[in-house]
């Protein structure tokens, strides 16, 4: 038996190849003849798995293909290259003149359809863009390839998600596929915390989607797909934009992980890299958020597909709005001939690739927590004695919030959110810079779920909830680490990770983060001009409003649409006004409101 055993072995490892060829095809088979049984059943409901098996083997047959066959693409692709190249100089000058013309024909005809509304957001655009070239450590050396570029696949990305419905259907998909993911994390909530864990919500709901989102980003990076997927996403921005592979691999690595993980995708390359990348990749980390407080914003109530597509978004806006503050003036020393190889993970299993992700995960939800902690006693502290102070001149409203909301203000306003909601706006970017993102966006989850819940728009004279073009565009804006806690949390994770760099790392830290922040208006700016303005409030209870014109202002073109909408369907006025006697007392409002002469308002 031995030596019958000695030879199975010594068969085994002398065909070992072929062996793992006949496993792999056993199991491809078998998994394909699952998605072809599947798909005959119910072609809508396996749709999913059908797509994504067809794009899992384009990516295997591309991957394969290009590992034997580089060489020879490379060499038939040659001819057209070189006449790229030797007529080039005219080239450019067509295709920036056909961009422009582009972009003025759809500002005239979205203007012309949508409102002026997204002419804010575009002039907003170039506003930023402007400041970050007056404010650039060297105005005259900027490369404008990855800046344009840069804008430019925002702006695809933005129309692809926000404005095709195959692109909105796919992302929002994605993002209930999320939520649904999210919640399995219940089960061990409720189990060590018991069934009234939610009482708790933050501590006990929130809290626990982080260790759960780390614990599986961590066996992806250990079974190597995080490092496929940031590795594609980086080469694509890095042929596009013609940004350096070190800076492209991290900013592909800050939409999944948090900026202080992902410079370790590329760590063995850092003291390399020059002046300008260091900047970029500090800026990537401000831009962005992580994967696993991407959940935990989910839990608040917050659009997943927005915080998606912002995630996304602001990966290309990060290196735009870096070369324009730190224009590239040394010649880089890792290039895409250097053969770049991401770091592996050091787990020797799944499993325990498994438990050091949700090891990990302690210190990152013990710093949320006591962040959370400390910032929300430091705020209440703040508006105590702001209020103090203002009562000493009868304005005991003074707090941190109102202060925020005039300083930023302008910002919100250029991005596209309405006027009235500018100041609330405004106030959440100063909770984002000064503190935190937890704050901006829980604040902001109070502002939906109050839009959500209906009721008077305003009290007192104060604004309860936005439009949902303001929450949108807020989303975005506020989708990024920029503030000054992340400040230090940067600066020391850098330093420890590439120590040589130490001075270079403090010395550019600030403008990072200026940068991450630009960067992440830019990206709300570009969904201010693509998202479309739609009916946002009830028109029952806009108008249920309107009729104490003394906590509502009547002339707003919400109600304009709801009474144009109440005048134009007689028939079918049920449906878009609920309820028993509203004929009487909505005519009159509108008839105030529209001025409407003949019939409607006799």
């Amino acid at each position: 038996l031995e030596k019958k055993y000695d030879e199975a072995c010594e068969f085994c490892k002398k065909h070992k190849t072929r062996i793992q060829y006949v496993v792999y095809g056993i199991l491809i088979t078998a998994y394909l003849a699952v998605v072809i049984a599947a798909c005959s059943l119910n072609f809508q409901r396996a749709l999913p798995l059908f797509v994504t098996t067809v794009l899992a083997i384009f990516f295997i047959c591309w991957d394969i293909l290009i590992a034997n066959y580089e060489d020879r693409i490379a060499a038939f692709l040659s001819p057209g290259d070189r006449y790229l190249k030797k007529q080039w100089f005219w080239l450019k000058w067509v295709l920036r003149a056909a961009v422009i013309i582009t972009i003025i024909c759809w500002l005239i005809f979205d203007t012309t359809k949508l409102g002026s509304r997204q002419l804010i957001s575009f002039g907003g655009l170039l506003m930023y863009v402007l400041l970050m070239l007056v404010f650039s450590k060297y105005p005259t050396r900027v490369a404008w390839r990855p800046v344009f570029s840069g804008i430019g696949m925002q702006f695809i990305l933005g129309i692809l998600i926000l404005r095709t419905k195959v692109g909105f259907d796919v992302f929002n998909w994605l993002g209930i596929q999320i939520q649904t993911f999210l919640e399995y994390t219940d089960a061990g909530a409720k189990f060590v915390f018991g069934n009234n864990y939610t009482d708790h919500f933050f501590a006990f709901k929130v809290l626990p989607i982080v260790v759960f989102f780390s614990t599986v980003m961590s066996m992806l990076y250990h079974v190597g797909f995080m490092q496929w997927l940031i590795g594609k996403i980086g080469w694509i921005m890095q042929i596009l934009m013609g940004t350096t592979p070190v800076e492209s691999l991290v900013a592909a690595g800050n939409i999944f992980v948090g900026q202080t993980e992902s410079p370790l995708l590329v760590r063995p390359y850092l003291p390399y890299i020059t002046r300008s990348e260091l900047h970029a990749v500090m800026t990537a980390g401000f831009a962005t958020i992580a994967g696993s407080v991407l959940g935990a914003y989910i839990s608040f109530g917050v659009s997943s597909s927005h915080l998606l597509t912002a995630s996304v978004m602001s990966a290309p806006a990060s290196l735009a709005a870096s070369k324009l503050f730190w224009p590239e003036t040394e010649k880089p020393l890792v290039t895409l001939g250097s053969g770049i190889q991401m770091a592996k993970s050091e787990a020797k299993n799944l499993l325990q690739a498994a438990s050091q992700g949700a090891s990990t995960s302690i210190g990152l939800a013990a710093n949320i927590a006591v962040n959370v902690i400390s910032f929300l006693a430091l705020l209440s502290f703040l508006d105590s004695a702001l209020s103090w102070m203002g009562s000493l001149f009868d304005y005991p409203q003074l707090n941190f919030e109102s202060i925020c909301a005039y300083v930023f203000m302008p910002f919100s306003f250029m991005m596209g959110v309405d006027w009235e909601d500018s100041f609330i706006v405004g106030g959440l970017l100063g909770y984002k810079t000064f503190f935190n993102e937890f704050l901006a966006y829980e604040r902001l989850s109070k502002l939906i779920q109050n839009r959500k819940m209906g009721g008077s728009m305003y009290v007192n004279g104060v604004k309860q909830y936005m439009t949902v073009r303001s929450e949108v565009i807020a989303t975005y804006a506020l989708c990024g680490f920029a503030n000054f806690g992340s400040l230090g949390l940067v600066i020391g994770g850098l330093t420890s990770i590439a120590p040589s760099k130490k001075k270079e790392i403090a010395d550019g830290a600030f403008r990072a983060m200026i940068a991450g922040t630009v960067a992440c208006f830019m990206t709300a700016c570009v969904a201010g001009m693509l998202t479309s303005p739609g009916l946002e409030v009830p028109c029952h209870i806009l108008l249920g409003n309107a009729s104490n014109f003394t906590d509502f202002p009547a002339n707003s073109t919400e109600l304009v649409e709801c009474c144009q909408r109440f005048f134009t369907s007689a028939n079918h006025s049920k449906e878009i006004f609920p309820g028993g006697n509203y004929s009487l007392n909505f005519r009159k409002v509108c008839c105030q409101i529209l001025g409407q002469p003949a019939f409607h308002c006799p």
